[in-house]
């Protein structure tokens, strides 16, 4: 990160800030409202995998998991990349949970949705999700908590007196 400018650092790091924040909220609205399943999405799944979400709505346990999982994912992904705190593992995290999504709902010509969730617009490949997939990658070649964040303040404390932290 030496070699890039101050303001590439700053932009790079509110793009990590803006992504990060983005999944906290949707975590937490999630776990705040206490209606709130995936039942809905994962029934409205459309595209070569859509036997597999509709297998995991009809499924009362799988559905709890999910719920869970997905709350829960959503929250600490966002903390991850709000920190500065294994911002790795949060975008690697990030890139897998996108992808469920982007599989479950393709935006490819003829997909409409079956139920009652409407769409932000018409896409032909390229959604929300695939632009968030790959800000994620970019993020995760482009780490940015060592000029702002935990994981750049661990390592200089890892540095500096390594055998009394391990």
């Amino acid at each position: 990160m030496n070699s890039y400018s101050n303001s590439q650092k700053i932009w790079l790091v509110a793009l990590r800030l803006l992504v990060g924040w983005h999944f906290l909220y949707e975590g937490v609205a999630k776990v705040l409202n206490p209606k709130w399943t995936s039942l809905g999405y994962l029934m409205d799944s459309q595209g070569w995998f859509a036997s597999l979400f509709h297998s995991m709505a009809n499924s009362a346990s799988t559905l709890s998991a999910v719920n869970f999982l997905n709350e829960w994912g959503l929250i600490l992904i966002g903390l991850s990349l709000m920190l500065g705190c294994l911002t790795r593992v949060g975008c690697i995290g990030g890139i897998l949970l996108l992808f469920f999504y982007y599989l479950s709902h393709p935006p490819f010509i003829g997909s409409e949705d079956l139920f009652m969730l409407p769409r932000e617009g018409s896409y032909l490949w390229v959604d929300r999700n695939l632009i968030e997939i790959v800000t994620l990658a970019v993020l995760y070649v482009f780490p940015t908590s060592s000029v702002f964040g935990l994981d750049g303040y661990l390592l200089k404390l890892l540095k500096n007196k390594p055998s009394k932290l391990l």
